[in-house]
């Protein structure tokens, strides 16, 4: 299991969520924040630290946003170097 940012986030990216991640698996995409799956220790820190409650539990992410699913695989796959978010402070939290 791993966590899913959802359509909430967009536009927002607020990175309270970045600021509490014990393991730096949050990264920036183009329009929202995105958890990689293979990186995620699912413990939950970033759910309600998020101000639009986007995050969700993948098999608890509600039925209009369930393409956020797939949306966040999909970032990951290819193996694109992507960039570790930066939190509010500017730092990446690790």
């Amino acid at each position: 299991m791993t966590y899913i940012i959802a359509e909430p986030c967009i536009g927002v990216l607020d990175r309270g969520c970045v600021d509490v991640c014990p393991v730096d698996c949050i990264y920036e995409g183009p329009d929202q924040l995105y958890i990689h799956p293979e990186e995620c220790i699912d413990c939950g820190a970033c759910e309600p630290e998020c101000p639009v409650a986007a995050i969700f539990p993948e098999e608890d992410v509600p039925q209009e946003w369930a393409s956020y699913i797939k949306k966040n695989y999909e970032y990951f796959e290819g193996g694109v170097e992507r960039q570790v978010a930066q939190g509010r402070g500017g730092q990446a939290s690790g």
